[in-house]
């Protein structure tokens, strides 16, 4: 027994030796975006206290809404798929890292036979390991780490896919919201176009006015009720995206009451000075696991082109007496070291060459990444610098549409002016109503997208 110790103690000092890692050494690339955020006419003065990004929980205060987003993330299909993914890479991960360890099997065998009246019986039992590869120059190690940075990579685009199912989510919210109201606007239009026809059909008939003005109150009738279909469309359509993101039907209790409630529960999220924050943005912390992962593989086509040094051995004990099996002189041991090496052909140079070639395509997808998130946050915070003054000026115009209407509509029901001004001024401010729930639509979802953008949720939800 005390050579089954001293082989089973080389073997594990053999698994154990230290391994050349023929990798490049990884520096974290400089990221080619400027280092500060821009500034100018169409950017709010940036705040610099706090962190950057708003965890969703804190982002959003409508509790309707914030239970949406609970089914999304329980329920969403999409969500489900990035996450059998982790467990995917995981999984491989575990698979190739246990190639760096032996796999020891123990084997127990019997045989029995008859010749001439005697009986002859034989049992033995081994354990060992079978071609188990001596990493001295860091093949398997590389690859253990490049199925790593894999899973790594994963779990960052589950992490991403998380904050764009919120995003997604608030943004087909707010969108049903302002559909709603839209949907509400046209109606009103419609009993206030129908009451003007109305007045009008009484005038033709008394004689004052004649048949043009009724053909033009009736256009803005019809304008309303085609809106009015298109609205009710886009509504419906509206409910099937949500239904769609949160992964079952949505109740009518949970629906938005208001754009404008909705948009006082949306807050404003911080986006800081510095775009140093774009290195923790999920997608392009998967680019960089990606980057890692590539410049593993290059470790790994380089061990192989040294020699690559196998192990199979065994121990064991063998008798004619199952009795005596462990306690007799049957004692075995067997090892057979093998080493082979690339001389002509087999593709290590072109291996090789792919995983460079490879490493230098992650890299530029990690840098394209960052840049992409700068432009993001850039637009998105252009957005946000101007958006305040153009929903005031929008509220404003809408006031001034009202007021132009209403005199307009006294002038003509006293027969001072003609019908083709309340017309126009009706129009007119049927537009700026429309175009204030585009605003306001608008800023809210540009609040959400920075959200996204800036991708720094740090409850991590």
């Amino acid at each position: 027994m005390k050579r089954a110790f001293l082989l089973t103690s080389l073997m594990a000092s053999l698994a154990a030796l230290p391994a050349c890692n023929m990798a490049p050494h990884y520096v974290r690339p400089v990221p080619p975006v400027p280092a500060d955020f821009p500034s100018g006419p169409a950017y709010a003065p940036a705040a610099a206290a706090g962190k950057p990004g708003l965890p969703w929980t804190t982002l959003i205060a409508d509790e309707h809404l914030k239970a949406v987003i609970g089914r999304t993330l329980a329920n969403n299909r999409d969500l489900r798929a990035a996450l059998a993914n982790v467990q995917s890479a995981r999984a491989l991960y575990r698979v190739q890292r246990a190639a760096q360890l032996p796999a020891v099997t123990g084997e127990a065998a019997a045989g029995f036979s008859r010749r001439n009246d005697a009986r002859q019986d034989s049992y033995s039992a081994d354990i060992g390991f079978s071609a188990f590869e001596l990493d001295l120059f860091g093949r398997v190690k590389n690859l253990s780490q490049a199925a790593l940075e894999s899973w790594l990579a994963t779990e960052e685009g589950a992490r991403s896919t998380r904050i764009t199912l919120v995003a997604e989510t608030a943004t087909a919210y707010a969108t049903l919201a302002a559909d709603q109201e839209l949907l509400a606007l046209a109606r009103q239009t419609l009993a206030s176009a129908e009451r003007s026809l109305s007045l009008t059909q009484s005038l033709n008939r008394a004689g004052p006015i004649g048949k043009l003005d009724v053909h033009q109150a009736e256009t803005t009738v019809e304008q309303a009720r085609s809106d009015i279909a298109a609205s009710t469309t886009q509504v419906a359509q509206d409910r099937n995206a949500l239904d769609l993101l949160a992964g079952a039907p949505v109740e009518d209790a949970l629906l938005p009451q208001s754009l404008q409630g909705l948009t006082s529960s949306i807050a404003k999220v911080p986006a800081g000075l510095s775009s140093d924050v774009l290195l923790q943005r999920p997608d392009v912390l998967q680019a960089e696991h990606q980057l890692k992962a590539a410049n593993a593989d290059i470790g790994a086509a380089r061990a192989a082109m040294f020699p690559k040094i196998s192990l199979t051995a065994a121990i064991g004990v063998a008798s004619s007496a199952l009795s005596s099996l462990f306690t007799g002189g049957g004692f075995a041991w067997s090892a057979a070291p093998s080493a082979s090496m690339p001389i002509f052909g087999g593709g290590a140079r072109g291996n090789l060459d792919y995983s460079k070639a490879q490493r230098d395509l992650y890299l530029a997808q990690y840098e394209k990444a960052i840049q992409t998130a700068f432009q993001e946050v850039s637009d998105a915070l252009a957005r946000e610098g101007t958006i305040d003054a153009q929903q005031a000026a929008q509220q404003r115009l809408v006031v001034a549409s009202q007021r132009s209407y209403a005199l307009a509509d006294e002038r003509y029901r006293a027969g001072i002016d003609t019908f083709l001004n309340s017309l126009t001024t009706q129009r007119s401010l049927y537009n700026a109503q429309q175009s204030a729930i585009a605003t306001e639509l608008a800023l809210v979802r540009n609040r959400i997208l920075l959200y996204r953008v800036i991708g720094a949720d740090f409850e991590g939800n």
